[in-house]
């Protein structure tokens, strides 16, 4: 497994090294000791989810609050998404910015999220199967997100507007402004 950091302190891509042969291929998703080594972070992945998409959904920006925020480990098990991490720690240097990635079942690249993050994906492919790894339960009383349109961030979704499929929950989040000053 090769670990390289992001220009945001503290998220990482995970490349795992991956053994093909005539019969198809083999890699290690995840080894906590490797990753302990490499980032010197203990994690204690305690819940796993997946999700199944079509071209053009979006999913998020979300993320989990107070004792009940979650770091996540995020692949994608079948097509194509683009990943997106927003950093929202007040004290962070990077606080506001965002970093993106194409994760597809080809690189088999993974996105470690650390908690303090918003986190949003959507799919490029016709069909994506999304999978990740959190460090705590889901707890919908400390659930937020923020409007992944938000201009102050910048983020290019690499989809036409016109073409995102959004739940009504995800259209009605809050811009990073309001979260800030609310």
């Amino acid at each position: 497994m090769e670990v390289e950091p992001t220009f945001i302190e503290g998220c990482f891509i995970i490349k795992p090294k991956i053994f093909e042969d005539q019969r198809g291929s083999f890699f290690e998703s995840f080894n906590s000791q490797q990753f302990l080594e490499k980032t010197g972070l203990q994690i204690d992945f305690v819940q796993d989810n997946q999700s199944i998409s079509s071209k053009g959904t979006l999913r998020g920006l979300h993320f989990q609050t107070g004792d009940f925020a979650q770091t996540k480990l995020v692949r994608v098990v079948l097509g194509e998404v683009l990943d997106v991490a927003v950093d929202l720690r007040p004290e962070s240097q990077t606080y506001g910015k965002h970093f993106s990635i194409i994760l597809n079942d080809k690189n088999n690249f993974q996105l470690f999220v650390p908690r303090g993050f918003a986190h949003g994906f959507i799919t490029l492919s016709d069909t994506a199967i999304f999978a990740y790894k959190c460090d705590n339960y889901y707890h919908k009383p400390s659930e937020l997100g923020v409007k992944y349109n938000d201009s102050s961030l910048k983020i290019d979704w690499k989809t036409d507007p016109s073409e995102i499929l959004l739940s009504e929950k995800d259209n009605v989040l809050p811009y990073l402004k309001e979260l800030k000053d609310g």
